[in-house]
């Protein structure tokens, strides 16, 4: 496979936020939420009696196409039922294109909402940043190999402030060996939240032992390690728990699942 072939899907995401940033998406006007308290994953996370789960909503996605059909007030009650089945937080899909997810959706999930709430994107400008702040959004996820690719409109570090001086919090996404430890290094000194995720961005492929393997090569420090992507079941859980993952990101086999309340608490109760 040509390097032109693995980057089409990573690029192909990429375009589609500026697409939908010129189409309006990230427009607010009508869902502001401008009097929300920010909301913190980490002591959550940190004091949870089993297993932290950040519970995602999603109605589709690039490699499953349709999951499952919604709109912003089905998410309203599947937010309901995934915080009574012990989610920590939860996170939204907010990209229109390929994820069916709207700044709408969002909105209407931080209303009900009494964990904090990750806007999930592919973030390329300010622009989402600021439609983040807007809604309500307690984090956002600054996907690494995009900046260093340099598909954004600036660096991970200059995003990151910009969040933060918002009162938004990040979460650093990576994928490979170096990716994760050039953000231990750019974190030195800070307890950052890091998110493993097991999906290749450039072909879409899943595989778990990525987490194990990069926390295997380098210590995570004070920092907390949540990871993404191809947790379907209760072994998956325990087996990433032991490779010193901290949370887990989880939305698939939860949106997929017959009921979405007694599958996100078998996996809570996995530890």
């Amino acid at each position: 496979m040509s390097k032109f072939q693995r980057s089409t899907m990573l690029r192909k995401l990429v375009n589609n936020s500026y697409r939908a940033i010129d189409e309006g998406a990230y427009e607010t006007e009508r869902y502001s939420s401008k009097t929300h308290q920010s909301l913190g994953l980490e002591g959550a996370i940190l004091s949870c009696p089993h297993a932290p789960i950040v519970a995602e909503i999603k109605f589709a996605s690039p490699s499953k196409g349709v999951i499952v059909s919604g709109d912003a007030i089905a998410a309203s009650q599947i937010a309901t039922t995934m915080i009574s089945a012990g989610a920590v937080g939860l996170s939204v899909l907010t990209q229109p294109f390929l994820f069916n997810g709207s700044i709408e959706t969002l909105s209407v999930v931080r209303k009900v909402s009494t964990v904090p709430v990750l806007m999930k994107d592919i973030l390329v400008s300010e622009v989402q940043i600021d439609a983040a702040k807007s809604i309500g959004a307690d984090y956002i996820l600054l996907i690494k190999t995009i900046f260093d690719q340099h598909l954004a409109e600036g660096s991970i570090e200059k995003f990151a402030e910009y969040a933060t001086n918002k009162d938004v919090r990040v979460i650093f996404e990576v994928h490979t060996e170096l990716e994760f430890k050039e953000i231990l290094t750019i974190n030195k000194g800070v307890h950052a939240i890091i998110g493993i995720n097991n999906r290749n961005l450039e072909n879409l492929e899943v595989d778990i032992h990525n987490t194990e393997a990069l926390l295997t090569r380098y210590a995570k420090g004070d920092n907390i390690v949540i990871t993404e992507s191809g947790i379907i079941g209760a072994s998956d859980i325990r087996r990433l728990k032991n490779a010193g993952a901290d949370a887990f990101l989880v939305g698939t086999s939860i949106m997929e699942a017959h009921t979405v309340g007694s599958k996100l608490r078998e996996l809570y109760l996995s530890l």
